[in-house]
């Protein structure tokens, strides 16, 4: 149990909310769900689903310069993918005019007043964390002229960024965030995706998120750690009018949302910044947010990463207090231990040479039956066919090797073909540049896998697949994005720390096993790690992701 989960459930014993359990997730809808956000998602998720509770989806709509409806839908998708259910789904925007009304309200009591100075002028005032900031010189503004102006702003009347309206609280207050923050600023230059020109002032975060938990009912709004320093003002807002504006809230007199914060997910050589992903997207340097090496959720999904091995690793790293730094290889090694109990095996030749056995009958063929798991008969078969001519890997030949170099070399050396027979190789061909392009071999035809004399060991095993019958497919090695541990603290261009080799694709020979696998579908690629069918493959133009390697090849 984590720390927000004991204070949830002493809450419950001690009926606090008349034992009420109403948590929220409130993305941004300007970008895509990262890994970042699956760790808030499991929390707010999770809390409402452990204790009996409700969780809500909210988007939080409050600037129509980048938020989209295309966000909106993918949001969604992603939470249900992931395996969550919301119990309703509410926009900040639905507050807007009680939020309005608010606004009005406070200036009438003198707590809130309009600034036309520029942004720069009011940063330059605000002070220092040990210095006292200076009043702006439209701080005493009387009532009737702020209700004036901030109508007018409302209307369509001032340019943007021609005036604020600004909370008149404390200029000299230890806590930044009370020094008479920004509540509405003028947006006329973007329609809404859902209010379209109905506004042209728009709430600031801090305004808007507090009374929008307040409106809702929501017993714990949980957060990140960044948003500590923020939590006075959160209930600050909602102190001004909670008590006598009861028709706000359904909840009764008394009743307050209060604020939670754990620390944020860090992860190893990537970055969380939408404003960098979104950079990596526009420049190409990634083919969009669903580029297997971004750390979105579809990205993530497209990669082959499943939900229930994201949700795994989220309950493997926990929630603390204290921010930190996760081993991108323990996310990476949540992967390989789901898919290995379930991904089939399959052979795949990533740089092939051809084979010829040359005892095994001209024309012949049969059929090799292997499973799908070794030792694991209950997870079902698949049928190889074998000929005489077969793909193997380029570097399990060797025209002259050592006695270290077990696998297939001219000189009485045994190998199993995988599942099948025992072959040695006689030989070689070569092209005019010295290029080996065909390896010979011969057979023992009583060395068949499962039979009465298969069961002669070997030093060694290599994969193959039939020559005749194999299917070509574009395999896509993806690794980290980032050559650098923590390219986020890097005071170097983020994008001059991009791996060169974080993608490399091959055409591989692959079993016609494949022929009819779908997108997401999961494999072992044998001896190379483990891999997912793409969503732009088809029967025509096969394509993989390479998921993970079969080991940790960045391990120090």
């Amino acid at each position: 149990m984590n720390f927000i989960e004991e204070i949830v459930e002493k809450d419950l014993q001690e009926k606090k909310n008349d034992g009420r359990i109403q948590t929220r997730f409130p993305p941004e809808p300007n970008g895509y769900l990262h890994i970042g956000h699956v760790k808030a998602i499991c929390m707010d998720f999770g809390i409402a689903e452990k204790f009996g509770g409700v969780c809500n989806l909210r988007f939080d709509d409050t600037n129509p310069v980048k938020e989209d409806v295309e966000y909106v839908d993918s949001i969604m998708h992603d939470i249900s993918w992931l395996g969550f259910h919301w119990g309703n789904v509410y926009y900040a925007s639905d507050y807007f005019q009680q939020l309005y009304d608010l606004a009005l309200r406070f200036i009438r009591e003198g707590k809130a007043y309009v600034d036309e100075q520029t942004a720069e002028q009011i940063a330059q005032q605000k002070g220092t964390p040990t210095e006292p900031g200076q009043n702006s010189p439209y701080r005493d503004r009387p009532v009737e002229e702020n209700l004036r102006l901030f109508e007018a702003m409302q209307a369509g009347e001032i340019p943007d960024g021609k005036m604020v309206l600004r909370a008149k609280i404390d200029m000299a207050n230890p806590n930044m965030h009370f020094r008479d923050p920004i509540m509405y600023r003028i947006i006329t230059t973007h329609p809404h995706h859902r209010t379209g020109r109905r506004w042209n002032v728009y709430p600031m975060y801090d305004f808007a998120h507090g009374q929008s938990d307040y409106f809702e009912g929501v017993t714990h709004s949980i957060c990140t750690l960044e948003f500590v320093v923020h939590r006075p003002l959160y209930d600050y807002f909602i102190d001004q009018f909670a008590d006598d504006e009861p028709s706000l809230s359904p909840w009764g007199k008394g009743y307050r949302p209060h604020q939670y914060e754990f620390n944020r997910l860090n992860i190893t050589y990537t970055v969380m910044s939408k404003r960098k992903m979104l950079q990596l997207v526009k420049e190409g340097l990634v083919a969009g947010w669903d580029d297997p090496r971004m750390p979105t959720v579809c990205g993530l999904r497209r990669r082959g990463y499943t939900a229930q091995a994201i949700r795994s690793f989220i309950d493997k790293i926990g929630y603390t207090k204290v921010e930190g730094m996760i081993d991108l290889g323990l996310l990476e090694h949540t992967v390989r231990e789901e898919l290995k109990e379930k991904a089939p095996r399959v052979c795949a030749i990533f740089d092939p040479v051809r084979l010829v056995i040359t005892n095994y009958p001209e024309g012949q063929k049969e059929t090799i039956v292997a499973e799908n798991i070794d030792g694991k008969p209950e997870l079902g078969t698949r049928q190889l066919p074998f000929s005489r001519e077969l793909w193997i890997e380029r570097q399990d030949f060797l025209e002259n090797a050592d006695k270290n170099f077990y696998r297939l070399s001219p000189g009485g050396r045994e190998v199993r073909l995988k599942s099948a027979y025992i072959i040695q190789a006689t030989g070689c061909e070569k092209d005019a540049d010295g290029n080996i392009t065909t390896v010979y071999a011969t057979y023992d035809p009583d060395s068949k896998s499962g039979t009465e004399g298969g069961n002669r060991k070997t030093k060694a095993t290599i994969n193959w697949v039939d020559a005749d019958t194999a299917l070509s497919a574009e395999v896509r090695l993806y690794d980290r994005l980032f050559a650098v541990e923590n390219p986020s603290a890097d005071e170097r261009d983020f994008r001059e720390l991009l791996n060169p080799d974080s993608l490399r694709v091959v055409t591989a020979k692959v079993e016609s096993s494949l022929h009819d696998v779908k997108p997401q579908d999961h494999f072992q690629f044998l001896k190379q790690g483990y891999f997912v069918v793409d969503d732009d493959s088809t029967a025509e133009h096969l394509i993989f992701n390479r998921t993970a390697s079969l080991k940790d090849n960045w391990m120090k």
